[in-house]
């Protein structure tokens, strides 16, 4: 089967409710093509006869394995080290210091949601890393950055900590290669272990409950709302606030923005960038 079957107005319909159901993710009506071309492999080993046999399929009870092929097929995982710069600058030149200053007892927890195939969160790292060696003894109870994302595949990948050359080039200053990184003789690089340390990855559906993550100072919840309805992406916001400690902070991405939630964050304007404080 080539990427070119075709898919009539009712399957496409058909398949975008599961998609939302599933995780959220809206598809616009001209994004057929996208599900053509990500889909076809599947479809193709699966044997379906069209859009339709394989909602049927995915529908089945017990149909899970399907269903996670389905979704990391679906889901975008277009990622960059320190993407759009200015939050990583934020992070660094007053976020880090006003939670330093605070002289807490506690581990700064950060929140990296949606964090594909790891080079958010590793980014936020590596910033806390040149942070602490400018400020010797901050945080002395600890970091923990967790770093969520709905994709066994790509989590799987952020684990092993391992680029290649061509990911790397997408972001990565060669003083941060050459400074953080460890080439291999195959010719990849892989990520420091003081810098993975900090790093915890885990599967986690933005649709679900976030109770037993715990307290976060930060959470950056960067390009993945943009995918969802307004009422999901309000009730993401909201569940969000309930994991932020008082006055922690919640960063967006570029092309987002919070309405609607004005009694539970505070817009705070860093010229350049925007970010939310927890009410």
């Amino acid at each position: 089967m080539s990427s070119g079957f075709s898919i009539s107005p009712a399957e496409f319909k058909e398949f975008s409710t599961f998609l939302e159901k599933s995780c959220g993710i809206l598809l616009a009506e001209h994004k057929q093509y996208l599900v053509q071309s990500r889909l076809s492999k599947i479809m193709q080993q699966q044997g379906c006869g069209g859009l339709s046999d394989l909602v049927l399929r995915l529908n089945r009870p017990g149909g899970n394995t399907l269903k996670e092929q389905v979704i990391d097929a679906m889901t975008t995982n277009e990622t960059l080290w320190f993407r759009d710069i200015h939050p990583y600058e934020i992070l660094r030149n007053k976020l880090l210091p006003e939670l330093k200053a605070e002289n807490r007892f506690q581990k700064l927890r950060i929140w990296s949601a949606a964090c594909s195939t790891g080079q958010e969160p590793y980014s936020i790292s590596m910033v806390i890393d040149e942070f602490k060696q400018g400020n010797p003894g901050s945080f002395s109870s600890g970091e923990e950055i967790l770093a969520t994302d709905i994709s066994s595949t790509v989590l799987e990948q952020a684990r092993k900590g391992e680029y290649e050359m061509l990911a790397l080039g997408r972001g990565l200053s060669q003083d941060r290669l050459h400074k953080f990184f460890q080439s291999s003789p195959q010719g990849s690089w892989t990520i420091k272990p003081a810098i993975k340390s900090r790093v915890r990855f885990q599967s986690l559906n933005l649709l679900g409950q976030y109770s037993t993550l715990g307290q976060f100072d930060l959470i950056f919840c960067r390009n993945v709302l943009i995918y969802f309805s307004s009422d999901v992406k309000l009730e993401i916001l909201r569940k969000m606030h309930r994991q932020l400690r008082p006055g922690g902070y919640l960063l967006l991405g570029a092309s987002e923005s919070l309405s609607g939630l004005n009694d539970l964050y505070k817009m705070i304007h860093c010229r350049p960038g925007i970010i939310y404080q927890a009410i």
